[in-house]
């Protein structure tokens, strides 16, 4: 069942008011909040409904990575560690059961919520058999769907985070700080992201295009050069001290870090 823009947006008004405020937070120049430890991954084929669902989400405090076809939300979830996926199944059904099967194959841990509009209990059955956590059907309350994002969360409240490390550098994600020859590192919330996404895939060369995308948020195409500013923050606070480097310079692509 097609779900019209403006079901979608009629069913999210109540959110307004929180999504407004928001708005007007975030244009006001001041220290970020303390990073959330819990990161969703929104699939969801409707842009002004993905935007809506991130902007209330993310002010509950949680990350939140928004993709819209099947295709990037696999490489995302590969690439990203994340608590909770909120899965759009209203495109092509195998398709959208088939990329459920893989989020629950490659990591079994991490929490699905699956939102359909298929009547009846057929698309909700087929979920579930298929490794959702929970289901809800389209149009939804905002309320409910916040409500089953806080029960999910309930789920998991107990087990440990992993914590990325390499070479005496370990990142905390359950207490947001990071530590190297056992000595404790300040940093702000969008230095610990971005050391977060280069420690989760140690190794890779990340260009700055995509690390403008998943640290910020913002248009690959930014013309902007917050990443190399951000970069030498980290490299001041965690390598500046040490001979073995562990963020690289990768000329003319990117960034790497270097696990020894």
């Amino acid at each position: 069942m097609q779900i019209a823009v403006s079901e979608q947006t009629g069913m999210l008004s109540q959110f307004l008011p929180m999504i407004n405020n928001e708005i007007v937070r975030s244009a006001q120049p001041h220290e970020e909040a303390r990073p959330s430890t819990y990161r969703v991954l929104i699939m969801e084929r409707s842009l002004p409904l993905a935007r809506l669902l991130a902007t209330g989400l993310s002010a509950e405090s949680l990350l939140v990575d928004v993709t819209h076809d099947p295709e990037s939300a696999s490489r995302q979830f590969e690439s990203r560690s994340y608590n909770l996926v909120i899965l759009d199944l209203d495109i092509a059904e195998a398709e959208g059961i088939t990329l459920l099967q893989g989020f629950r194959a490659r990591k079994p841990e991490v929490r699905v919520l699956a939102l359909g509009g298929q009547a009846g209990v057929t698309g909700l059955v087929n979920a579930l058999d298929h490794g959702a956590d929970d289901y809800l059907f389209k149009p939804f309350s905002l309320l409910e769907l916040m409500a089953r994002v806080r029960a999910l969360r309930r789920r998991t409240a107990q087990a440990a985070p992993v914590s990325p490390r390499a070479n005496k550098l370990i990142l905390h994600r359950d207490q947001c700080r990071v530590e190297r020859d056992g000595r404790n590192i300040d940093l702000t919330p969008r230095e610990f992201t971005l050391l977060e996404v280069l420690m989760e895939n140690a190794g890779k060369t990340l260009s700055r295009a995509m690390l403008t995308q998943q640290v910020w948020n913002m248009p690959a195409e930014a013309n902007t050069n917050i990443v190399d500013v951000y970069i030498k923050y980290l490299r001041d606070k965690i390598d500046s001290d040490h001979d073995d480097k562990l963020i690289r310079t990768v000329r003319g692509m990117g960034y790497l870090f270097q696990a020894q």
